[in-house]
């Protein structure tokens, strides 16, 4: 049972930057209805939502406040009454007020959802977990890219999905589904 006031669901980058093609192969093509679906749950029940977007300070990209792709997607915008931070590194932690805001609200427990799993969600679930709140990272509500190694290996999406849901489990937080989340009792 989670308390009401206390877990917040934290969506991370969540930008429509991301449907851009020069990202490459994606996993997880239902981590944004799975969002939305958290996101109703949160709203219904009147729980903490914290919005964190990405504001590159790359001269080309496309996450710069001022380009199109730093708008959120449809399904994770923000409506009145909801916390938003922005950053310029890979955690929500660092150059951001979130850390204090958690703080003042009293908030301990975090539900992180977003973009992408083994660069802004990991970090910022490491981080969380290092300042010592308890973390529910939703495994079908994250999602990342192909990578290609130094020697140009191609790791594929799903792997590196995996690995990183499972390099976090147990050590920086614990890894459920949104089917798992959503049949949770709040308090």
């Amino acid at each position: 049972m989670l308390n009401k006031l206390s877990t917040a669901l934290l969506l991370i980058d969540l930008q429509q930057a991301f449907d851009e093609p020069s990202w490459g192969q994606r996993n997880n093509p239902q981590a944004e209805s799975n969002i939305a679906l958290l996101l109703a749950r949160w709203r219904q029940e009147n729980m903490p939502v914290i919005h964190v977007r990405h504001f590159s300070t790359e001269a080309n990209s496309s996450l710069r406040p001022d380009r199109p792709g730093v708008a959120y997607k449809n399904e994770a915008k923000p409506i009145s009454g909801e916390i938003e931070f922005s950053k310029s590194v890979n955690s929500a932690f660092i150059g951001t007020g979130l850390e204090s805001y958690l703080h003042q609200q009293k908030i301990n427990t975090l539900v992180i959802v977003g973009i992408s799993t083994d660069h802004c969600v990991s970090t910022t679930t490491r981080m969380a977990a290092n300042l010592g709140f308890n973390n529910l990272l939703v495994s079908d509500a994250c999602a990342t890219f192909d990578r290609r190694a130094a020697d140009g290996k191609l790791f594929l999406a799903e792997d590196v999905h995996q690995i990183h849901l499972a390099s976090l489990d147990r050590e920086f937080c614990t890894v459920r589904t949104t089917a798992e989340i959503l049949q949770m009792r709040f308090e």
